[in-house]
Formats: structure tokens, C-alpha cells, sequence
């Protein structure tokens, strides 16, 4: 089974470097693969992040509660995307962030062990890890400038443009916590732009 649902992470895995068969034989025995029940945490805030998930179906959201009880939503992981609280996992420290399943979801997980034990194996497995970690740190760094660069209109454009497989998948007040404002100002700029078109 995890041959069949290995495919998508080699296909994913090969646009950044090519595996042999052997390669890709060796990984595939080295992963977890599991399903997640809607509402179920992968990660929990105060825990160390034991695993690097790739999702195979369902949708995540990355986030942070602060002193308040308030929810701060860092990001949303869909068919084809990575999740987990990545400074955690680096150094198997305490997370500062959730990560939750918002629909029945499939990962295809690496321990930290796992991984570490892969790139001494498949070098090049340490590369495109490398690559991906660092194609998140930039778009991070875009986001934080488009969070104080962009207006909130043109935040949420951004999203819907960027992102319109997601939008359809969760709901209004959670899209208005990753772009930092209020379900009710979110509506009235839905509004406006249906106005405008």
C-alpha cells in the first residue's frame, strides 16, 4: 500500500532530484503513512514535533494560540504540501505551534531519526529537504511583507489568486485569521470586489 501511495511523494520528491529505483525503494520502506480524523491535532503547541508530514489528501492548518486563548492561523497544507511545526522538528524542541486536520487527511510521515538516517543513505534526499525548507522560508518572508506592505483587500485577493484550490475548503473566519482580521471585515471586502466586478 505504501508503493501506491508513495507515487505522489516521488513525483514530488523527483521534480527536485531524481531517484533511482533503488533510492526510491529505500525510502519508501523508511516512511509512516496515516490517516487523520477531521478536528485531530498532528502537532500540539508545548509538544516536540516528532514528524515532517507530506499530505496525500485532506487539509491542515498550521497555528498559534497566544496568551488570550486568540487563534493565529500561520498556514494551510493541502494535497501536495508539507506540514508540521518546522522549527520544532529542526530541534526537537517544545512546538510553538498546532497543527490540526480540518478534513480526514493522509500523511506520509519522517521521524527526525528517519530523515537524519536517509540523507546518510540518499544524499541527495538532504538536498531537496534543503530546497524545500528553503523555497518556505522565502515565501514566509513574503508574507510578513505583504502583511504590512498590502492592504487587507488586497491580502485576500492575493490568497484567492494564489491559492483557490483552499479557499473553497475552509471556512471565512479561518481564511480571516491568517489574513490577520475580523470575519466581518473580511465579508464586507468579498462585498466590495463581487461590486466591483
Amino acid at each position: 500500500m505504501i508503493k501506491e501511495k508513495g507515487q505522489a511523494l516521488l513525483d514530488y520528491i523527483n521534480r527536485y532530484v531524481s531517484l533511482t529505483e533503488e533510492e526510491e525503494a529505500i525510502l519508501l520502506s523508511k516512511v509512516t503513512y496515516r490517516k487523520y480524523l477531521k478536528g485531530q491535532f498532528i502537532v500540539q503547541q508545548g509538544d516536540v514535533c516528532k514528524y515532517e508530514s507530506f499530505v496525500l489528501s485532506g487539509c491542515t492548518k498550521t497555528f498559534h494560540v497566544d496568551n488570550e486563548g486568540q487563534e493565529h492561523i500561520l498556514m494551510f497544507s493541502i494535497e501536495d504540501w508539507w506540514t508540521a511545526d518546522m522549527g520544532s522538528f529542526i530541534t526537537q524542541n517544545p512546538a510553538d505551534y498546532n497543527v490540526q486536520c480540518l478534513e480526514h487527511t493522509e500523511l506520509i510521515m519522517f521521524s527526525y531519526d528517519i530523515i537524519e538516517g536517509l540523507y546518510a543513505v540518499i544524499p541527495k534526499l538532504e538536498r531537496f529537504f534543503r530546497q524545500i525548507i528553503q523555497n518556505a522560508f522565502i515565501a514566509s518572508q513574503k508574507r510578513i511583507v505583504r502583511s504590512f506592505s498590502l492592504s487587507a483587500k488586497d491580502r485576500y485577493v492575493y490568497f484567492r489568486n494564489q491559492y483557490p484550490k483552499i479557499e473553497q475548503r475552509i471556512p471565512q473566519y479561518m481564511i480571516a485569521s491568517y489574513l490577520g482580521i475580523t470575519k466581518e471585515f473580511l465579508s464586507k471586502i468579498k462585498s466590495e470586489l463581487i461590486q466591483e466586478q
